[in-house]
């Protein structure tokens, strides 16, 4: 199995950290160090010398509100040996993952410069040789960034440099092909035909670049979010009934994540360290971040959830505040096995492109940052991309949006079912539809600790737990980054006293279930006067779906928990969980779990007893499957 390129880096260095504690005292590979060409592209190209050459470029930028910050970006341009004034070719800008760089892209450069492409791939701002603080993608200045790299695929000279004292200019690229409009109508200067591609923190970069920059044509964002302050400390219920959210952007800050929001933190302190003698700015204040970032993650791990300033900024710095911005066509790729950025991310994104009218097709795929893609998904590397699900798809996609090209850009929904077996691509794993969400539903009612199929199957009865204090963990969770490079092989398990669980009989033939979960629910707390409680006081719980064999033991779907922190329980709410695809086999029972606390979240600081009380008399408390 293969983990993606913008992840490697990020793995790596945040498992070291988080299981030997040192990785702060070792340095990191310089990100120029020659890389040894992976086996798959040597074995494409044992026969022919490479059809492109490599460039490395340096770049002066000038960012941030008033374009008074300068930063320098590396970058290394591929570019067809074909390409000239008279046979232009279109251009793909790309960058790297969170703790990686230009060098985690170099397959994606080798492709698509073979297949007829000049591509630029970058090290985002605070990342590979890059200077400048980290700002989690911020518009004016990542945006503002990546701006200075398409004028220069444009043909625009100024910027570009061939050393790293910034002191011979590059010469003027004048074989991309170039737009006569922008994506507002107007002629822009230096506008090449261009889309970008990249995953997780290089996801969210282009919505960033697309939203401060019209010359840019399509975007494939992969497992990137939609709201970053759902992503790292997120509140699965959803806001005033509206469907369309997803749980994602909620009045009530959510739960923090800790060991997700301490892997970032120590990365990004290894990456300043690694590039500190070269540019010693990175050091001060909070090592290689903006100043806030720091004191904002200490004090969610304090009090357990986010203050309104950094939700603020982190609000900011995601799509859905400046989702109106775009208007270019978006190939949203999202992964199942991802707790860091769940599918309900790349859910709302999807609707909200689609409400506004720009175009959007979306794929969900195996791999993701917690688990590794399995083979047929995407190898970059291997220039036979038939063989490769997610690749061949991504070619596609450029193919028709930037060459043209009379080909099928694919389904507008597909997603990856992890019981079907294939060889070779991946693509007979994935099924497809014309719309999302599938039109399927089945409902099941709470009754006592069961789950019954009619309304007129439920019974009284009721289940009584304790949230535990200073949000302390009371659930055996598979803990999210570390358990999915490291599979411990831990079942899942509650404390005692901590949860409340309703299941249904065995399954008499296979559920499919494809879609986000939703669950009315209704509570009784001693919290319940402190109405619109949203800081310490706000009741927090954490809802999970588990498949149940015959045995006995039992599986947390996806490794995936909805976090919920209600402002007033003495009302019912609703929960969009996190959407997933699985089959429960025939024989086994889908169980819901009501937790109060979570190894991988902060938890409440007020310990509460709870209690879900079920019968003929309580207001509907369902459990809503979208099935296939």
């Amino acid at each position: 199995m293969r983990r993606p390129p913008f992840l490697t880096s990020l793995s790596a260095a945040v498992l070291s950290t988080a299981l030997a504690g040192a990785a702060l005292g070792v340095p990191g590979v310089p990100a120029s160090a020659a890389q040894p060409e992976p086996a798959s592209f040597a074995r494409s190209t044992a026969s022919a010398k490479p059809a492109y050459t490599v460039t490395p470029l340096w770049f002066s930028v000038q960012v941030g509100e008033d374009d008074d910050i300068d930063c320098t970006i590396v970058a290394d341009l591929y570019l067809p040996k074909a390409a000239s004034r008279r046979d232009r070719v279109p251009a793909i800008l790309t960058t790297n993952g969170f703790g990686g760089s230009k060098d985690d892209q170099a397959g994606t450069g080798r492709l698509f410069a073979s297949r007829g492409y000049a591509v630029l791939s970058y090290s985002g701002l605070g990342f590979g040789g890059s200077s400048c603080p980290i700002s989690l993608d911020s518009p004016e200045r990542d945006g503002k960034a990546a701006r200075f790299l398409v004028s220069y695929l444009g043909g625009e000279r100024g910027h570009a440099f061939l050393d790293a004292g910034l002191t011979t200019k590059a010469p003027k690229l004048d074989v991309v092909v170039r737009d006569a409009l922008d994506h507002t109508g107007r002629h822009s200067a230096f506008d090449p035909r261009v889309g970008m591609i990249g995953g997780s923190y290089g996801g969210g970069a282009q919505f960033a670049a697309a939203s401060v920059d019209p010359r840019i044509d399509t975007l494939i964002p992969l497992i990137t979010w939609n709201d970053l302050s759902y992503s790292l400390a997120p509140n699965n219920v959803v806001a005033n009934g509206d469907d369309v959210a997803t749980g994602v952007t909620t009045p009530v800050h959510g739960a923090a994540k800790l060991i997700w929001a301490a892997g970032f933190s120590a990365l990004g302190v290894v990456n300043g360290l690694q590039y500190a003698q070269a540019d010693p700015q990175r050091l001060i204040g909070c090592p290689d971040f903006e100043s806030w970032v720091c004191p904002s993650l200490v004090n969610a791990a304090a009090t357990g959830t986010l203050d309104d300033a950094t939700y603020d900024k982190l609000h900011d710095r995601s799509v859905v505040s400046f989702m109106k911005r775009i208007r270019i066509p978006v190939l949203l790729a999202q992964g199942q096995g991802d707790t860091l950025f769940n599918l309900n991310e790349a859910i709302a994104t999807y609707r909200s492109l689609r409400a506004q009218g720009t175009p959007v097709k979306m794929l969900w795929s195996d791999g993701g940052h917690s688990k590794p893609y399995p083979p047929g998904e995407i190898v970059t590397d291997d220039l036979e991309i038939g063989s490769q699900y997610l690749t061949t798809r991504f070619a596609a996609w450029f193919d028709h949006h930037l060459k043209d090209l009379p080909v099928s850009t694919g389904p507008q929904f597909a997603y990856f079912r992890d019981w079907v077996d294939y060889r070779g691509s991946a693509a007979p794993a994935y099924a497809s539809a014309p719309a999302f969400p599938l039109p399927g539903r089945r409902v099941l009612h709470l009754s006592d600790a069961a789950l019954v199929a009619k309304r007129s199957q439920v019974v009284g009865g009721s289940q009584q737990f304790l949230t535990p204090i200073a949000g302390l963990p009371s659930s055996l969770d598979p803990a999210d980054l570390i358990s999915s490079m490291v599979p411990i092989g831990v079942p899942e398990q509650d404390l005692p006293g901590t949860t409340a669980s309703f299941t249904t009989a065995a399954l008499g033939r296979p559920l499919d279930v494809v879609g986000s979960p939703r669950v009315r629910l209704q509570v009784d707390t001693p919290l319940a006067p402190v109405a619109g409680a949203t800081g310490e006081t706000a009741l927090t719980l954490f809802l999970k779906i588990l498949d149940v064999a015959p045995d006995g033991s039992s599986t947390l779907v996806r490794d995936l928990i909805a976090p919920v922190r209600v402002a007033d329980p003495s009302k019912p709410f609703t929960v969009a969980m996190p959407a997933f695809v699985h089959r429960f086999a025939k024989g086994h029972q889908l169980q819901l779990v009501v937790a109060g606390g979570s190894l991988n979240y902060r938890g409440g600081l007020v310990p509460n007893p709870v209690t879900i009380a079920t019968g003929p008399d309580v207001a509907g408390q369902v459990l809503t499957l979208p099935t296939r």
